[in-house]
């Protein structure tokens, strides 16, 4: 696996600390989206239609450091939108490492090139490069020609400067197995870090829908992926073990949404990091105050065909810290990638979809508004 051994022995440690303490809900990862905006337009992205005064929102460095001490998680990581175009990142990322987190920034790469001076190599710190598959794949799945060579070139720049490089690679429905392990066998050459990969969540908001994987489809191509890497021996993921395995289709896990929180310009997002249904001003608000029954697969429609990494990788985290003999199995034995596949949650009671972006928009919209008069408004003499 691609995790190194003190990060793995870290968490491990956290959740079994939260576990003989009897804690139901605790995060492992912060998911911080310091702001919107982002360089590219990809077809399966829901996180940047918003109207330009919410895409220049950004959250500040003493925001950002509180909303990790509030969440506690060992682990941040930092998306977008791109988070490169946040002028203070480098001050959130040193802070983030001042206060012993395990830190992510995920980056197209676009502009890794020219700001990466302004961070320094840590043993706690690595890039998270987007990379959707081959050449021919990513610039395909980001909408613009080029972007693939530009982010190979900057995982070698990265990697001359001694920065931890992993990539992240999100799968749709027109993934060729083949392919894809051909493209996995390619990144491993470049001695990447790390790989984390996940299929796409149907964004409601995203320009493509067509492209989204179901359950069914998901669990097949990932065996037929694994399969041809002996059963994901083959290549250094950065993920649980247990988490392949349930990509796979031979464990039965619900999301545990609360495991990786998501703090936005917003606020903090209920219930997840795909779905903004609602926000809380806290981190507390945000775990007492929501319903988390009303979420996740068998619950809610907009979860059925969800299998992504932020919401199932703590779910297959905590299960390994509990039975440490099934994640044992797995990484000596690779990932089963044939046989009967485990029962799936049954979806006749879920309740419909709600659709609530444009009130949320509109609410961001009166308090931006409401704050930039109060910023004009002049301050009587005393």
């Amino acid at each position: 696996m691609g995790i190194p051994l003190d990060q793995a022995l870290s968490i491990g440690a956290y959740v079994l600390k939260q576990h003989l303490t009897g804690r139901k809900r605790y995060p492992l990862v912060l998911m911080l989206e310091p702001l919107f905006r982002c360089n590219l337009a990809c077809a399966g992205c829901g996180k940047i239609d918003y109207p330009d005064k919410i895409l220049n929102q950004r959250i500040s460095v003493a925001d950002a450091l509180h909303s990790m001490d509030e969440c506690g998680a060992p682990v941040v990581v930092m998306a977008g939108g791109e988070p490169l175009l946040h002028k203070e990142l480098p001050e959130i990322v040193d802070g983030a490492l001042a206060k012993g987190k395990f830190v992510t920034v995920c980056t197209n790469a676009l502009l890794l090139e020219k700001k990466i001076d302004l961070y320094k190599p840590h043993k706690r710190f690595n890039w998270s490069i987007h990379l959707d598959g081959d050449k021919e794949m990513h610039d395909k799945s980001v909408c613009k020609q080029g972007v693939y060579d530009r982010a190979v070139e900057a995982i070698k720049v990265a990697k001359d400067k001694g920065f931890r490089v992993n990539i992240n690679c999100t799968l749709f429905s027109d993934a060729q197995p083949e392919r894809v392990a051909k493209f996995l066998d390619d990144v491993k050459t470049l001695g990447i870090g790390g790989i984390t990969i996940s299929p796409g969540y149907a964004y409601e908001r995203a320009p493509d829908q067509q492209h989204f994987l179901n359950r069914t489809k998901t669990k097949q191509i990932f065996r037929d992926i694994l399969k041809r890497g002996r059963g994901g021996k083959a290549w250094p993921f950065f993920q649980s073990a247990l988490f392949l395995d349930f990509l796979a289709g031979n464990q039965t896990y619900q999301c545990t949404p609360w495991g990786n929180p998501t703090r936005t310009v917003f606020g903090w997002q209920r219930p997840c990091y795909l779905l903004g249904e609602g926000y809380a001003k806290t981190f507390k608000e945000l775990m007492e105050g929501t319903d988390w029954d009303k979420y996740g697969t068998g619950n809610y429609e907009k979860c059925a065909d969800c299998m992504v990494h932020s919401g199932f990788e703590a779910s297959a985290v905590v299960d390994a810290v509990k039975r440490p003999w099934k994640i044992a199995a797995v990484t000596l034995m690779g990932v089963k990638t044939d046989g009967p596949m485990a029962p799936d949650i049954p979806l006749h009671n879920q309740r419909p979809a709600e659709f609530v972006f444009s009130r949320h928009v509109e609410t961001k919209l009166a308090e931006i508004d409401e704050a930039q008069a109060l910023a004009k408004k002049p301050v009587a003499a005393e």
